[in-house]
């Protein structure tokens, strides 16, 4: 067992899995976007929903998308922080669960140019988290690596293009994912990733053919 299975995360309480890894959820949320978002429809669904309010589960993935990590003791704060940043916010609560955890969160979060992004994400204790789905698309990461997603055409080529680029600037994959619609359709590929992604490598693989959309996440030592 590691130390951190004992003590738990580095956090504002007052839990782990409904206040932390809702601050994580968040913060992976922003990252993705790749902006600070405008705009956030929030649906708690579950235990989420149930006793979330009590834990500040709202709170805590509004701080996660201003930037916060859980440790900031500016987390209970963070509905008038947003407000004086001008980031505005919707909250819904399901009671049926969603997907495979009770602790689960869907934001769709907008920037200032328009652009959206969906991520369903679950709490699974610890302060862990799993992002669940991204733009309606299943997934499985956690956030603590460094990844890269990318959404293209279910056309050949697409994955060694990337793995080459990858290869290419010394960055070693720890794990790799593929998820798509139907077959031909839209599909997403997940790297995470025991280097940084660099923006650079970002925007060569932009401009390839049948390559939709990128977003990525550098995770940091601290969340």
């Amino acid at each position: 067992m590691k130390l951190f299975d004992t003590l738990g995360p580095v956090m504002v309480g007052p839990s782990s899995s409904h206040t932390a890894g809702a601050v994580k959820i968040g913060y992976i949320t922003r990252k993705l976007l790749g902006n600070s978002p405008v705009h956030a429809d929030i649906t708690l669904y579950g235990s989420f929903a149930a006793t979330g309010a009590g834990h500040g589960t709202d709170r805590a993935l509004i701080a996660g998308l201003l930037g916060m990590k859980p440790d900031d003791i500016r987390v209970p704060d963070s509905f008038s922080l947003a407000k004086q940043s001008g980031l505005d916010f919707y909250f819904a609560l399901e009671s049926a669960k969603r997907g495979n955890h009770p602790n689960t969160a869907k934001l769709i979060v907008t920037d200032l140019s328009g652009n959206t992004l969906e991520v369903v994400g679950a709490s699974v204790g610890g302060g862990r988290v799993r992002i669940c789905e991204i733009d309606g698309i299943r997934t499985d990461f956690s956030g603590d690596y460094h990844t890269i997603i990318v959404h293209n055409t279910d056309t050949p080529g697409h994955v060694a293009q990337v793995t080459t680029v990858l290869a290419q600037k010394n960055i070693n994959i720890a794990s790799m994912q593929l998820y798509r619609n139907v077959k031909g359709g839209y599909a997403v590929m997940i790297l995470e990733c025991d280097d940084k992604i660099p923006e650079n490598m970002l925007s060569w693989l932009k401009d390839l053919d049948g390559i939709l959309k990128i977003t990525s996440y550098n995770r940091e030592e601290d969340i």
